[in-house]
């Protein structure tokens, strides 16, 4: 599921940090908990109602708790400078990139199996490494591209073209979601550089979720569909669950350390394949779970490459 940039704060010292970090493991299994839930509500609308409706209604309702999370967090006196920008274009550019990775998800979710579509997510670390070699000139070692290659070595595990193992999936679908982890990688780079040039973490999930809704909105009126009470409900659940997911995230990072908590979020896997095989019976086959294990332990190994290189610098 989408995921905006979380607003993060150093945690605390002393006999209570070892309170915050098991909250903070809880927070990030909830939040992948409950992505696996807004997944499960776009599948439930399947596609009588159009992708970009969803994409508005994601937005929209998610805006409300965000801005109550922000505006809570913000000194008084300055509320009203959370929206504060420095960087419009870069805005423009991560609303672009997470708009093309939220569409192709949700085309997923609707087309593929839950669990293929969260595990063809896990290459988007496999593709920020990657891209960050030219766009942010990072020197990346061998180890870490090793373990990109042996990622995408996973993906063809998953999908083993030429074997049959795509032979019962929707090829747009996958083509749409790793154009989307693609483009995650892309709005991860963008906020990167944001970050580095002054942005705040609440103007930056802000700004995302009000230009997604003003995009969504105008893309969505061509093919209007009006909900009927049960669609209505779905779309407010998606928005809603995924800000709920977002506050979750939030709580995570405010209370913990990212060395110690980002790995916690591949538990996303086992809830999306459980609710799969609950509701659709979705029954991943033995190469899947192979191409899932390889596609985990390389996002794992690149997650270790990355602190142990930030802790040299």
């Amino acid at each position: 599921m989408s995921r905006s940039i979380p607003i993060v704060h150093a945690p605390p010292s002393g006999a209570t940090q070892a309170a915050q970090r098991s909250r903070a493991i809880l927070c990030v299994l909830g939040a992948a908990a409950t992505f696996a839930l807004a997944a499960v509500a776009v599948k439930l609308l399947d596609d009588r109602i159009p992708i970009m409706q969803v994409v508005l209604f994601r937005n929209l309702f998610a805006i409300p708790p965000l801005l109550a999370l922000a505006l809570w967090g913000a000194p008084r006196g300055s509320r009203l400078a959370v929206l504060a920008t420095r960087n419009p274009w870069s805005h423009a550019q991560r609303i672009l990139y997470g708009l093309t990775g939220m569409v192709g998800s949700f085309y997923g979710y609707v087309h593929l199996p839950l669990a293929t579509v969260t595990a063809l997510g896990f290459t988007m670390p496999l593709f920020l490494t990657a891209l960050s070699i030219p766009l942010l000139g990072e020197k990346v070692g061998w180890r870490r591209l090793s373990a990109v290659l042996v990622g995408f070595g996973g993906v063809l595990l998953l999908l083993r073209p030429g074997f049959g193992g795509t032979d019962h999936l929707d090829g747009l679908a996958v083509g749409l979601v790793l154009l989307g982890a693609v483009a995650w990688a892309m709005a991860m780079i963008t906020i990167r550089k944001m970050g580095e040039a002054g942005e705040s973490g609440a103007a930056i999930v802000l700004w995302f979720a009000i230009g997604g809704t003003l995009v969504g909105g105008l893309a969505a009126i061509p093919g209007w569909v009006w909900p009927s009470p049960e669609q209505w409900a779905l779309l407010a659940a998606v928005g809603l669950v995924s800000a709920l997911a977002q506050l979750f995230m939030t709580a995570a990072y405010r209370s913990g350390e990212t060395t110690l908590i980002a790995p916690f979020e591949y538990s996303g896997i086992l809830w999306t394949m459980s609710f799969g095989a609950l509701f659709w019976g979705e029954l991943p086959k033995p190469f899947d779970f192979v191409g899932i294990f390889v596609l985990v332990a390389s996002g794992l190994y690149i997650w270790h490459r990355e602190v142990r290189v930030g802790r040299r610098r």
